[in-house]
This record gives structure tokens, sequence and C-alpha cells, in this order.
């Protein structure tokens, strides 16, 4: 096995049993790098000096006996939106061009802190705000698997640059799917925490910004155990914030799937999928049938599916909302007033949701919370559910056109790209946990992924789903031409 095709875990393993060293490991990823990159365009900023130092440091500690940490000597890149010390943060803003950090995230420290070698940042869409990952700074990040598709946004240069086998691991972010979508797209494995439990410090546009409604930072991996170690490293109180609370995540014990009583998503009639998106999910249905689950095809949902696509659009404009301008606000609000008030599209329920008036906020807030007692009530019944993530596998390039405008093709009809706004508030919408994992391909070849969503809090069991059905169904295949 050569270390592109390896996992996080499985990288440190072999560096404290000095299969390799870290320096020459790192080496061997820059020479990848150097010789794939130019094409993807999955990482932009290196921080390759500092590396190499913690590279030598990792070595110099392994050979005095000192401990090592998980991610002892493993090296790794950082989504741009994450601060990495003396580079910049660039949120694919053209004025953030200069920008540098003066610290690293939160989540950076913590990883090097666990041994992890960051040795630069992934590109990202303008505002972390696409399925694509492009911007005026930097350029176009392609897809391994087909460069004429998108790897997906806004953590696509990350789910890249694993899927190529240019980094070991990545972190990401995730407010409308920027985890999973990547995953989906390029075939890795990411996992959107529970909302609040992996502190967002350093991941801004300024230092002390307050954190956003329903963003989470979480790992992407090509292991499902990768996710799982990378997730206790990242969470867990900021020890800088006042009140620090303490973080018990509940553990997962059962470790057969036939333990499980699993609800399977195989499409929705409002929002469809391809066919070789449910025929991915059918797929793992039979298989969780076929180890002894207990599977309950197409449940019944908290909500119907076009309220729960509404709210989470409600509250999802409402949190980015925040960098509008007020002349855009103003504008948002005058093109919502002139709309009919029927029209449920989603350019109304965008410039509804950016300009909506603070109670409004709040009174979506509540409907938020109640639908929370919903998903609760809907997981006393069965352990998790296994939902797509969006309609189709990665999809051309699209540039120029407004989001609202954006359409793909599902199985010859045309449809909106906004649908895919119901497979992520799924989870995104009450903060549950949800893990991307590989489910299948597509009849031309491209990645299709699955999410796996849990209770709120019970992050371990999504990813213990995931491991277990990475050993006995399906887990990361690298895409051809870099194996």
């Amino acid at each position: 096995m050569t270390p592109w095709t390896m996992g996080a875990v499985e990288l440190a393993a072999a560096i404290r049993e000095k299969q390799f060293s870290a320096v020459e490991l790192l080496d061997a990823f820059l020479a990848r790098v150097e010789r794939y990159n130019p094409a993807l365009n999955a990482i932009v900023v290196f921080d390759t000096e500092a590396a190499r130092q913690a590279a030598r440091a990792a070595d110099a500690a392994l050979a005095a006996g000192r401990p090592c940490g998980p991610l002892h000597g493993v090296p790794m890149t950082v989504k741009d939106s994450f601060d990495l010390a003396n580079h910049p943060s660039t949120f694919g803003r053209p004025e953030r061009r200069d920008h540098r950090a003066s610290r690293d995230a939160l989540a950076v420290e913590r990883l090097k802190a666990a041994g992890a070698v960051v040795f630069g940042k992934t590109n990202v869409p303008i505002d972390l705000a696409d399925w694509q990952s492009f911007n005026e700074i930097y350029g176009d990040t392609v897809n391994p698997w087909n460069i004429a598709r998108t790897p997906g946004g806004s953590s696509g240069g990350a789910a890249a640059a694993l899927a190529a086998g240019l980094v070991g691991l990545e972190i990401g972010s995730d407010i409308g799917g920027s985890i999973r979508v990547p995953a989906h797209f390029c075939g890795v494995y990411g996992h959107k925490p529970t909302y609040g439990i992996v502190p967002m410090r350093g991941h801004a546009y300024e230092p002390g910004d307050a954190e956003s409604d329903i963003l989470v930072g979480g790992p992407l991996a090509r292991r499902a155990e990768d996710l799982a170690v990378t997730l206790d490293i990242i969470a867990g109180a900021d020890p800088e914030a006042p009140g620090a609370w303490r973080l018990d995540l509940p553990a997962e014990r059962r470790q057969a799937l036939s333990d499980f009583r699993i609800a399977v998503m195989t499409g929705d009639s409002i929002h469809p999928v391809d066919r070789d998106t449910q025929a991915a999910m059918e797929d793992v249905a039979a298989h969780l049938e076929s180890e002894g689950a207990t599977v309950l095809r197409d449940p019944a949902l908290p909500l119907p599916s076009n309220e729960l696509w509404l709210l989470y659009l409600t509250l999802l404009r409402g949190a980015t909302s925040a960098r509008f301008s007020e002349a855009d606000a103003e504008a948002a609000a005058e093109q919502a007033a002139a709309m009919d008030p029927g029209d449920m599209g989603y350019g109304a329920v965008l410039r509804r949701s950016v300009s909506q008036r603070h109670f409004k906020w709040l009174q979506a807030n509540d409907r938020r919370e109640r639908l929370r007692g919903l998903w609760r009530g809907f997981f006393g019944d069965v352990d998790a559910l296994i939902a797509p993530m969006m309609a189709t596998a990665a999809f051309p390039h699209s540039r120029g056109i407004a989001k609202q405008d954006q359409v793909f093709d599902v199985d010859g009809t045309s449809r909106p790209v906004s649908d895919t706004y119901f497979w992520i508030g799924l989870s995104s919408t009450v903060g549950l946990p949800a893990t991307l994992a590989p489910a299948g391909m597509s009849r031309d070849g491209l990645p299709i992924g699955m999410q796996i969503i849990g209770p709120e809090g019970h992050d371990h069991r999504c990813l213990a789903l995931a491991k277990l059905l990475e050993q006995g169904f399906r887990g990361f295949v690298p895409p051809p031409g870099y194996d």
C-alpha cells in the first residue's frame, strides 16, 4: 500500500514503526503535490519550511522516546478559511489577498499538538458560498475523477487533495454542505459534527467575530477511522472562552450492523435523485439487511420535505446575511417585496430570508426547536438515518450563473441545484451529526456518497456505522491515474 492511499492513522503508525520518517513522508507528499497539483489546483498556499521543521522535530521526538500524538508526522493541509499563522485566510475574496493571520486557528493548534505536520491550505469559492471551488485569487479547482466536473465546495480543494493522495488528512467547515458535498463528489469521507462541539476560533473574517449559526468544523479523510480520531482531537471547549464546558460524547459500543435499526432514504418525490443515486441507496439497504440490521426504507420524516427545505433555507440565509452590506440587504428586501408571496422558488426564498426581520427569524428559530424535538422522537425509533447527499454525482463546472439559476440534469430532467438544500438540511437545520461515506459509483464512473445521520451528540454512532460499512460494503477508492 502506498502512502497516498493510506489513512492518517495508518501513516502515523508507519512512522512510529519506522517504516519511514516524518521527513521522508513529507518529502514524498510534496513531490506528489509537485506532480499532480498544477492540474488540480487543490492546494493554493504552502508553508513548506515550517512543515519541514515540524517533521524534523517529530523524528527527533520519536528517536528520543518522547510520547507521540495520534497524528504524529502526518502531512496534511487545512481549508483556506482556517487561520494558519503568517498566511492568508482569503475566503476567496480578492480584497483579502494580502491578509495574514496572526495565529493558528484553534483546530489547527490542536492538530499540530497531536503531531500533524501542516504544510499548506486548500482552495475554496468566494465567501465559501458555492458547491464549486474557484475564486479570483487562486483560480479553479477541478475534480480528480473528471477535471470537467466540480470537486464540490466549499471544502472542494480539501476533498480533491485527499482523493488524489496529495495529503494525509484535511479539515473543512460546513454550513451548507461544505464538508459533505465535496466528500460525496470526490469519493472520500467527511464528518459534520453536532453543532457547537468543535470551537470555530480562527475561522472568521476577523478575530473575535461571533461564531455563526449552523456552521461547524470537521475532518475529511480517506478512512472512517481517521474521522473519529480527528474529531476527538479538535472537539471540546475553547480554553480561552469564559465559562468553558466539558465535552463527553457518548461512545458507541455496538460492533456489528446486526445490532442497529437503520432508516434508509432512497429518494424524495419533491427533491428527486437520479437512478444511480437511488440504486446506491438501495445497495446500502440491501447490504445492511444482509448483515442482519433492521432496515426501514423511506420512513416518514418529522416534517414534509418541502417544509424542511424552507425552514433550513430561512435559517441558513438568515445566518449568512451577516456578510451583506446595508445596501445589499435593502435591495434584497425591495426585490422580495415585489415578488408574489406564494412564490416558493429558491430566488424568492433567498431574498426573503436574507432580508427577514428579526421577529421572523425568531419565529423560524422556534420552529427549529420544535423540529429538534421531533427528530429526537424519530431517533427514539431508529438508531440512524442514511440518506443521499445530492441528486447526482459531481456536476459539470458552472461559471457566471447565480446559484438561484443553476440547474443540473436528473435523468434527463432539468432540476434546480437548490434542491440540494433539502438533503443538506436534514442534519444541518437542527445541528445533527452526519458522516459522509462512499456508497457507490455512477454509470459514468463518478463517486456517490451517503449521509449517515444520527441523534444530537451521537457523532461516534455515525462514525462507527461508517467504519462498519467501510469494512464490509465500500470504502475509499482512488481515482484512475492517482493510485
